[in-house]
């Protein structure tokens, strides 16, 4: 009897691949409330925003100007990129726990410098360009620094990750042979700790362009300012010359890291127990002299592209005058609404992250049987990761109405690109044979694809759904141009009235959410897939 009057729904489980498809259940009330934001006043300027795509300008003075822009662009994400992953691998090092027992006997001093670590990467690299062009003015190397100093920080994070999560027998045993600590952690943590970095930094490498190009729409140079212009101006043709420009760069970039990644990476399994092969040996070390050559020429470029642009390092010590501050207005700061603030900026959040984390399984089913459908849903996802979210906001705004759905699905856009790629590429990574298996029994594509490889890639690709909803929970101060009325909304127009009071109580707790957002997510990741650090390292 007790067993019939419980719940129907006790013992009931979701299908793992299914789970995969339950946020884009936000789709039901999106098209509820979107036609109501619906003015259609600029059908025709998205007709011909479209169109220009076909037809983008080909003039001298247009080629010669985005040229232009997107080299200062490579070389502002370049040199960014540059400075963070040193930065952070030194940091990363500083904030590992294995390192500091190993050298001292004690973990304490890591956990102070994570503590230390988490103010600058919980602060978008957005907010510390904005910062900083109020404090040194329009200076090269404020965009680089925006760039360099949360991609520290997350660097930092990763390694020292990665490091805690090597396993440390053959430390221990040359600890005890009498090895010396640096000795030692070299040998026995440095090969299996290679893999990890080298994709994880061309994964930072890719996002430093895309950051580059987001700091110059909102003004920092580079071809990002000269996309804003010419789609302000409705110049299309102009525009579509940059974006092409700016793809034909993302798509070399990307094919690049991935040949890199194959040839590098290729060796990497093994165990530490197992001596490798005397043949794949010689591949690894070839592997890492390889890399050692790339590494000194990148630099070596880095330091050519500092001269050229003129970036200073002593320019980040000349504080230009501010405006007078006066008191802080305590009252108005705790009269701002900051509850409804929080809730538009967790909705905000909660809105994109389901849109990207459901509708790119869900557009990848859809287009299963077709293979010319497929590239181009690939195409359309590189230009979705590669277009900024304030650009999106503003092409939408052609058609809708400001406010924060506007500002989700210009948010959701972009990042669905990213999770895009990546659930396509580890769909094809996948073994083939369940899914074929499931076909030649005559389940169709669409229910192979769904039960023959979304079983084999769902608690990874949702860990890191889990990890992008934190990156969108930082990325909402970018979308304050479409008029969300959350808290980056109110950063950007504290800033620019020069309410330094305002801006201080924002920005801690700004960075406060996205601590507890970071928190939220690890917990996730690990409860799906194990340590953060497995999937950190291998969705790069």
């Amino acid at each position: 009897m007790a067993e019939a009057s419980q719940p129907f729904w006790k013992g009931v489980s979701l299908a793992l691949p299914l789970t995969l498809l339950v946020p884009s259940l936000v789709l039901l009330p999106i098209g509820l409330f979107l036609p109501r934001l619906v003015h259609g006043g600029g059908i025709d300027l998205i007709g011909r925003f479209l169109l220009a795509a076909f037809h983008p300008s080909l003039e001298a003075s247009v080629l010669s100007s985005a040229l232009s822009g997107l080299a200062v662009t490579l070389a502002m994400a370049l040199l960014g990129w540059a400075v963070s992953l040193l930065g952070g691998i030194l940091s990363g090092l500083a904030s590992s726990r294995t390192l500091w027992t190993t050298c001292t006997g004690q973990s304490w001093p890591a956990s102070g410098f994570r503590r230390l670590l988490a103010l600058p990467r919980s602060i978008h690299e957005l907010l510390w360009g904005l910062l900083l062009l109020q404090l040194l003015g329009l200076r090269p190397v404020v965009a680089v620094a925006a760039i360099a100093i949360p991609y520290s920080a997350l660097v930092a994070r990763v390694v020292a990750d990665l490091l805690d999560g090597l396993e440390i027998k053959r430390l221990e045993a040359l600890r005890c042979g009498g090895a010396p600590a640096a000795g030692a952690l070299l040998t026995a943590l440095g090969p299996p700790l290679l893999p990890g970095l080298m994709s994880y930094g061309g994964y930072r490498l890719e996002c430093a362009l895309r950051s580059a190009t987001l700091l110059g729409v909102f003004g920092l140079g580079g071809l990002g300012t000269e996309l804003r212009l010419t789609l302000q101006s409705l110049e299309f043709r102009e525009l579509w010359t940059g974006l092409w420009l700016l793809f034909i760069a993302m798509l070399v970039l990307e094919g690049t890291l991935a040949a890199l990644r194959r040839r590098w990476l290729a060796p990497r399994r093994f165990s530490l127990s197992h001596p490798l092969p005397a043949s794949r040996g010689r591949r690894l070390e070839s592997a890492g002299q390889e890399l050692l050559v790339v590494l000194i020429v990148l630099f070596a470029l880095c330091w050519l592209l500092a001269d050229t642009l003129d970036v200073r390092w002593s320019d980040l010590l000349r504080i230009q005058p501010l405006p007078p501050m006066g008191a802080p207005d305590w009252p108005q700061v705790l009269a701002l609404p900051w509850l409804t603030l929080v809730a538009n900026t967790l909705l905000l959040t909660s809105l994109a992250a389901a849109l990207a984390i459901g509708l790119a399984p869900l557009s990848l089913l859809l287009v299963a049987p077709w293979p010319a459908a497929r590239s181009l849903l690939r195409f359309g996802w590189a230009l979705a990761r590669l277009w900024p979210p304030p650009l999106s906001g503003l092409l939408m705004l052609f058609v809708l109405q400001p406010g924060l759905l506007t500002a989700a699905l210009a948010l959701g856009f972009h990042n669905l690109g990213i999770l895009g790629r990546l659930l396509l590429e580890s769909v094809e990574e996948a073994p083939s044979g369940p899914r074929e298996a499931l076909e030649l029994m005559g389940s169709g594509s669409r229910l192979g694809l769904l039960y023959g490889s979304f079983s084999a890639v769902a608690r990874s690709y949702l860990a890191y759904g889990a990890y992008r909803a934190d990156v969108m929970l930082r990325e909402t101060v970018v979308v304050g141009l479409v008029g969300a009325t959350g808290l980056g909304s109110q950063l950007l127009e504290s800033l620019t009235a020069f309410a330094w009071d305002q801006l201080f109580a924002l920005v801690v707790v700004y960075a406060t959410l996205t601590l507890l957002g970071e928190d939220l997510s690890d917990r996730l990741r690990r409860r799906l897939q194990g340590p953060p650090t497995t999937a950190m390292s291998t969705n790069g």
